[in-house]
Protein backbone atom coordinates (compact mmCIF):
# COMPACT_ATOMS: atom_id res chain seq x y z
CA UNK A 1 0.00 0.00 0.00
CA UNK A 2 2.68 2.26 1.13
CA UNK A 3 4.78 1.54 -2.18
CA UNK A 4 1.22 2.31 -4.23
CA UNK A 5 1.21 5.75 -2.95
CA UNK A 6 4.69 6.52 -3.47
CA UNK A 7 4.12 5.62 -6.66
CA UNK A 8 1.16 7.25 -7.25
CA UNK A 9 2.68 10.56 -5.35
CA UNK A 10 5.74 10.19 -7.69
CA UNK A 11 3.01 10.48 -10.76
CA UNK A 12 1.32 13.52 -9.48
CA UNK A 13 4.95 15.45 -9.50
CA UNK A 14 5.69 14.37 -12.71
CA UNK A 15 2.50 15.36 -13.81
CA UNK A 16 2.80 18.45 -12.03
CA UNK A 17 6.19 19.11 -13.74
CA UNK A 18 5.25 18.66 -17.12
CA UNK A 19 2.33 20.91 -17.18
CA UNK A 20 4.36 23.64 -15.53
CA UNK A 21 6.59 22.93 -18.91
CA UNK A 22 4.01 22.68 -21.16
CA UNK A 23 2.51 26.34 -19.28
CA UNK A 24 6.09 27.78 -19.46
CA UNK A 25 6.58 26.62 -23.02
CA UNK A 26 3.01 28.28 -24.31
CA UNK A 27 3.48 31.18 -22.31
CA UNK A 28 1.81 34.00 -23.03
CA UNK A 29 -1.35 32.23 -24.67
CA UNK A 30 -2.73 35.67 -23.62
CA UNK A 31 -1.92 39.45 -23.48
CA UNK A 32 -0.05 39.99 -20.14
CA UNK A 33 -0.87 43.23 -18.04
CA UNK A 34 2.05 44.79 -16.44
CA UNK A 35 0.84 47.10 -13.68
CA UNK A 36 2.43 50.52 -13.25
CA UNK A 37 0.76 51.78 -9.86
CA UNK A 38 1.77 55.23 -10.76
CA UNK A 39 0.21 58.15 -13.36
CA UNK A 40 1.68 57.46 -17.04
CA UNK A 41 5.14 59.63 -18.23
CA UNK A 42 6.91 58.70 -14.72
CA UNK A 43 10.21 57.04 -14.13
CA UNK A 44 8.43 53.69 -13.38
CA UNK A 45 6.00 54.12 -16.74
CA UNK A 46 8.64 55.06 -18.98
CA UNK A 47 11.04 51.09 -17.74
CA UNK A 48 7.91 49.50 -17.70
CA UNK A 49 7.05 50.20 -21.57
CA UNK A 50 10.40 49.46 -22.58
CA UNK A 51 10.22 46.26 -21.13
CA UNK A 52 6.29 45.88 -22.37
CA UNK A 53 7.67 45.92 -25.92
CA UNK A 54 10.76 43.91 -25.83
CA UNK A 55 8.84 41.18 -23.85
CA UNK A 56 6.26 41.64 -26.68
CA UNK A 57 9.40 41.03 -29.21
CA UNK A 58 10.89 38.25 -27.57
CA UNK A 59 8.57 36.06 -26.67
CA UNK A 60 6.18 36.63 -30.11
CA UNK A 61 3.17 37.35 -27.16
CA UNK A 62 1.75 40.14 -26.25
CA UNK A 63 2.84 42.49 -22.57
CA UNK A 64 1.21 45.79 -22.33
CA UNK A 65 0.91 48.31 -19.59
CA UNK A 66 -1.73 49.25 -17.39
CA UNK A 67 -1.47 52.69 -15.20
CA UNK A 68 -3.30 51.98 -11.70
CA UNK A 69 -2.46 55.33 -9.85
CA UNK A 70 -3.75 56.66 -6.10
CA UNK A 71 -2.99 56.18 -2.44
CA UNK A 72 0.76 56.43 -3.13
CA UNK A 73 0.70 53.26 -5.44
CA UNK A 74 -1.40 50.86 -3.21
CA UNK A 75 -4.39 50.69 -5.86
CA UNK A 76 -1.93 48.93 -8.48
CA UNK A 77 -0.25 46.66 -5.90
CA UNK A 78 -3.36 45.87 -4.36
CA UNK A 79 -4.91 44.99 -7.69
CA UNK A 80 -1.73 42.72 -8.66
CA UNK A 81 -1.66 40.92 -5.49
CA UNK A 82 -5.22 40.11 -5.68
CA UNK A 83 -4.17 38.70 -9.56
CA UNK A 84 -4.49 35.68 -10.60
CA UNK A 85 -0.76 33.95 -10.01
CA UNK A 86 -0.75 32.39 -13.54
CA UNK A 87 1.81 34.67 -15.27
CA UNK A 88 -1.13 36.55 -16.92
CA UNK A 89 -0.32 39.59 -14.38
CA UNK A 90 2.49 41.70 -13.15
CA UNK A 91 3.68 44.26 -11.47
CA UNK A 92 6.55 46.70 -12.19
CA UNK A 93 7.86 48.16 -8.57
CA UNK A 94 9.19 51.44 -7.18
CA UNK A 95 10.52 52.11 -3.79
CA UNK A 96 7.52 52.42 -2.51
CA UNK A 97 6.45 49.11 -2.85
CA UNK A 98 8.52 47.93 0.36
CA UNK A 99 7.61 51.45 2.22
CA UNK A 100 4.29 51.43 1.88
CA UNK A 101 2.78 48.29 4.31
CA UNK A 102 5.26 49.91 6.58
CA UNK A 103 3.62 53.29 7.04
CA UNK A 104 0.24 52.02 7.04
CA UNK A 105 -1.30 48.83 9.40
CA UNK A 106 -3.95 48.36 6.98
CA UNK A 107 -1.66 48.23 3.58
CA UNK A 108 -3.23 45.72 1.48
CA UNK A 109 -0.01 43.50 0.59
CA UNK A 110 2.66 42.28 2.24
CA UNK A 111 5.84 43.08 0.12
CA UNK A 112 7.53 39.64 0.41
CA UNK A 113 4.52 37.09 1.02
CA UNK A 114 2.20 38.46 -1.69
CA UNK A 115 4.66 38.73 -4.51
CA UNK A 116 7.55 36.15 -6.40
CA UNK A 117 10.41 38.37 -6.95
CA UNK A 118 11.22 38.31 -11.18
CA UNK A 119 14.49 40.53 -11.31
CA UNK A 120 15.07 44.12 -10.08
CA UNK A 121 15.48 45.48 -13.62
CA UNK A 122 17.02 49.46 -12.98
CA UNK A 123 18.46 51.50 -10.12
CA UNK A 124 19.31 55.05 -10.45
CA UNK A 125 21.11 56.26 -7.82
CA UNK A 126 19.84 59.75 -5.49
CA UNK A 127 22.00 62.99 -5.74
CA UNK A 128 22.39 65.41 -2.51
CA UNK A 129 21.63 69.08 -4.48
CA UNK A 130 20.93 72.27 -2.85
CA UNK A 131 20.20 75.30 -4.72
CA UNK A 132 22.60 77.60 -5.63
CA UNK A 133 22.33 80.16 -2.73
CA UNK A 134 23.21 77.76 -0.13
CA UNK A 135 26.69 78.37 1.13
CA UNK A 136 27.43 74.73 1.41
CA UNK A 137 29.89 73.15 -1.85
CA UNK A 138 30.29 69.70 0.29
CA UNK A 139 28.45 67.57 2.56
CA UNK A 140 30.97 68.05 5.15
CA UNK A 141 30.02 71.60 4.83
CA UNK A 142 26.08 71.37 4.65
CA UNK A 143 26.20 69.44 7.45
CA UNK A 144 27.99 71.76 9.50
CA UNK A 145 25.53 74.03 7.99
CA UNK A 146 22.56 72.71 9.23
CA UNK A 147 23.91 72.08 12.44
CA UNK A 148 24.32 75.85 13.22
CA UNK A 149 21.17 76.83 11.89
CA UNK A 150 18.73 74.17 13.01
CA UNK A 151 15.63 74.30 11.36
CA UNK A 152 16.78 76.79 9.15
CA UNK A 153 16.80 74.85 5.94
CA UNK A 154 13.98 73.00 4.11
CA UNK A 155 14.02 69.67 2.33
CA UNK A 156 12.09 69.04 -0.74
CA UNK A 157 10.07 65.31 -1.16
CA UNK A 158 7.81 64.33 -3.75
CA UNK A 159 5.38 63.53 -0.22
CA UNK A 160 5.27 62.55 3.10
CA UNK A 161 6.09 58.63 3.71
CA UNK A 162 8.15 58.20 -0.16
CA UNK A 163 11.44 56.96 -0.34
CA UNK A 164 13.44 60.76 -0.20
CA UNK A 165 11.71 61.94 2.62
CA UNK A 166 12.84 58.36 4.86
CA UNK A 167 16.18 58.81 2.86
CA UNK A 168 16.40 62.53 4.17
CA UNK A 169 15.16 61.11 7.71
CA UNK A 170 17.76 58.29 8.28
CA UNK A 171 20.56 61.14 6.73
CA UNK A 172 19.96 64.26 8.49
CA UNK A 173 17.98 63.39 11.18
CA UNK A 174 18.80 59.38 12.59
CA UNK A 175 22.71 59.58 11.08
CA UNK A 176 23.72 63.67 12.89
CA UNK A 177 20.36 64.59 14.82
CA UNK A 178 20.20 67.29 12.69
CA UNK A 179 17.29 69.58 12.72
CA UNK A 180 15.72 69.63 9.16
CA UNK A 181 12.51 70.58 7.67
CA UNK A 182 10.87 68.01 5.04
CA UNK A 183 8.29 69.71 2.28
CA UNK A 184 5.81 67.42 0.94
CA UNK A 185 5.02 67.47 -2.79
CA UNK A 186 2.61 65.87 -4.88
CA UNK A 187 5.22 63.97 -6.95
CA UNK A 188 8.94 64.39 -7.99
CA UNK A 189 8.26 67.51 -10.36
CA UNK A 190 7.22 70.10 -7.97
CA UNK A 191 9.63 69.49 -5.94
CA UNK A 192 12.06 69.61 -7.78
CA UNK A 193 10.64 72.95 -9.07
CA UNK A 194 10.74 74.57 -5.81
CA UNK A 195 13.92 73.57 -5.45
CA UNK A 196 15.42 75.16 -8.64
CA UNK A 197 13.47 78.18 -7.93
CA UNK A 198 14.80 78.28 -4.44
CA UNK A 199 11.63 77.88 -2.42
CA UNK A 200 13.34 74.68 -0.85
CA UNK A 201 16.77 74.46 -0.12
CA UNK A 202 18.33 70.79 -0.43
CA UNK A 203 16.32 68.30 -2.66
CA UNK A 204 17.62 64.21 -2.77
CA UNK A 205 16.19 62.88 -5.96
CA UNK A 206 17.36 60.30 -8.62
CA UNK A 207 19.94 61.46 -11.19
CA UNK A 208 17.73 61.61 -14.36
CA UNK A 209 15.43 64.41 -12.40
CA UNK A 210 18.20 66.87 -11.85
CA UNK A 211 20.59 66.25 -13.86
CA UNK A 212 19.77 69.25 -16.23
CA UNK A 213 19.39 71.93 -13.58
CA UNK A 214 23.31 70.67 -12.09
CA UNK A 215 24.31 71.50 -15.51
CA UNK A 216 23.15 74.90 -15.90
CA UNK A 217 24.49 75.97 -12.22
CA UNK A 218 20.90 75.84 -10.84
CA UNK A 219 21.41 73.02 -8.22
CA UNK A 220 24.94 72.13 -6.55
CA UNK A 221 25.31 68.66 -6.60
CA UNK A 222 27.03 67.51 -3.21
CA UNK A 223 27.13 63.68 -3.36
CA UNK A 224 25.79 60.77 -4.67
CA UNK A 225 24.15 58.35 -2.69
CA UNK A 226 25.69 55.47 -4.47
CA UNK A 227 28.61 52.61 -4.30
CA UNK A 228 30.16 54.05 -7.27
CA UNK A 229 30.40 57.77 -9.05
CA UNK A 230 27.91 58.67 -11.31
CA UNK A 231 29.34 58.71 -15.32
CA UNK A 232 27.54 61.53 -15.79
CA UNK A 233 28.97 63.47 -13.22
CA UNK A 234 32.41 62.35 -12.27
CA UNK A 235 33.92 64.89 -10.24
CA UNK A 236 30.60 64.29 -7.43
CA UNK A 237 31.82 62.20 -4.63
CA UNK A 238 29.76 59.20 -3.58
CA UNK A 239 28.15 59.91 0.07
CA UNK A 240 31.02 57.24 1.38
CA UNK A 241 33.80 59.00 -0.05
CA UNK A 242 32.36 62.37 1.45
CA UNK A 243 32.77 60.50 4.92
CA UNK A 244 29.31 59.24 5.35
CA UNK A 245 29.28 55.27 4.76
CA UNK A 246 26.26 52.93 4.44
CA UNK A 247 23.27 55.59 2.65
CA UNK A 248 23.01 54.29 -0.64
CA UNK A 249 19.35 55.11 -1.85
CA UNK A 250 17.66 55.88 -4.78
CA UNK A 251 14.97 54.91 -7.50
CA UNK A 252 14.46 51.04 -8.24
CA UNK A 253 12.45 49.88 -10.40
CA UNK A 254 11.49 45.69 -10.52
CA UNK A 255 9.08 43.57 -11.93
CA UNK A 256 7.38 41.21 -9.54
CA UNK A 257 4.28 38.30 -9.54
CA UNK A 258 1.39 37.83 -7.97
CA UNK A 259 2.67 35.11 -4.98
CA UNK A 260 2.44 31.40 -6.51
CA UNK A 261 2.96 32.30 -9.82
CA UNK A 262 5.19 28.43 -11.59
CA UNK A 263 8.57 29.01 -11.20
CA UNK A 264 8.51 28.17 -15.36
CA UNK A 265 7.07 31.21 -15.84
CA UNK A 266 9.27 33.29 -13.09
CA UNK A 267 12.39 31.92 -14.61
CA UNK A 268 11.54 32.53 -18.48
CA UNK A 269 10.58 36.20 -17.47
CA UNK A 270 13.71 36.47 -15.56
CA UNK A 271 15.90 34.67 -19.00
CA UNK A 272 13.80 37.57 -21.23
CA UNK A 273 14.52 40.29 -18.47
CA UNK A 274 18.27 39.68 -18.88
CA UNK A 275 18.27 39.42 -22.32
CA UNK A 276 16.50 42.95 -22.39
CA UNK A 277 18.93 45.36 -20.44
CA UNK A 278 21.84 43.97 -22.59
CA UNK A 279 20.08 44.75 -26.25
CA UNK A 280 22.35 47.83 -27.18
CA UNK A 281 19.15 50.18 -27.96
CA UNK A 282 17.95 49.83 -24.43
CA UNK A 283 21.34 49.97 -23.06
CA UNK A 284 21.36 53.11 -24.74
CA UNK A 285 18.09 54.18 -23.64
CA UNK A 286 19.14 53.63 -19.93
CA UNK A 287 21.83 55.19 -20.47
CA UNK A 288 20.02 58.24 -21.64
CA UNK A 289 17.76 58.20 -18.99
CA UNK A 290 20.78 58.28 -16.63
CA UNK A 291 19.25 54.39 -15.41
CA UNK A 292 21.69 51.77 -14.47
CA UNK A 293 20.77 48.12 -15.90
CA UNK A 294 20.25 45.25 -13.09
CA UNK A 295 18.67 42.36 -14.16
CA UNK A 296 19.45 39.45 -10.97
CA UNK A 297 18.10 36.92 -10.74
CA UNK A 298 14.66 36.13 -8.25
CA UNK A 299 16.45 34.88 -5.66
CA UNK A 300 18.63 37.73 -5.22
CA UNK A 301 15.69 40.11 -6.10
CA UNK A 302 13.77 38.38 -2.95
CA UNK A 303 16.93 38.89 -0.54
CA UNK A 304 16.99 42.56 -1.73
CA UNK A 305 13.25 43.46 -1.09
CA UNK A 306 13.91 41.23 2.34
CA UNK A 307 16.82 44.26 3.38
CA UNK A 308 15.18 46.84 2.06
CA UNK A 309 12.18 46.04 4.38
CA UNK A 310 14.13 45.82 6.95
CA UNK A 311 16.61 49.03 6.32
CA UNK A 312 13.33 50.89 6.63
CA UNK A 313 11.31 49.36 8.75
CA UNK A 314 14.07 50.53 11.67
CA UNK A 315 13.73 54.00 10.15
CA UNK A 316 9.77 54.16 10.13
CA UNK A 317 10.29 52.74 13.79
CA UNK A 318 12.58 55.27 14.87
CA UNK A 319 10.78 58.56 13.09
CA UNK A 320 7.06 57.35 13.75
CA UNK A 321 5.84 58.19 10.67
CA UNK A 322 2.42 56.91 9.73
CA UNK A 323 0.02 56.92 6.83
CA UNK A 324 -3.48 55.68 7.94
Amino acid sequence: MRTRRIFVMGLVAVAAAVAGAAQAKDYPERPVKIIVPYPPGGAVDVIARIMAQKLSEGTGGQFYVENLAGAGGDIGTRAAAAAAADGQTLLFTSPDFVIRPLLNRKAPYDPIASFAPISLVVTSPSMIAVHSSVPAKTMRELIDLLRTHPGKYTLGTPGYGTAPHLEGERLYRQTFGLEIVPVPFQGFGPAVTSTIAGHTSILGAPVPLVAPYIKDGTLRALAIASARRSEAFPDVPTLAEAGIPDQEAGFTGGVVAPAGTPKNIVDLLHKQIVRIVALPDVKERLATLDFDPVANTPEEFGAWIKDNFNKWRDVVRATNIRIE
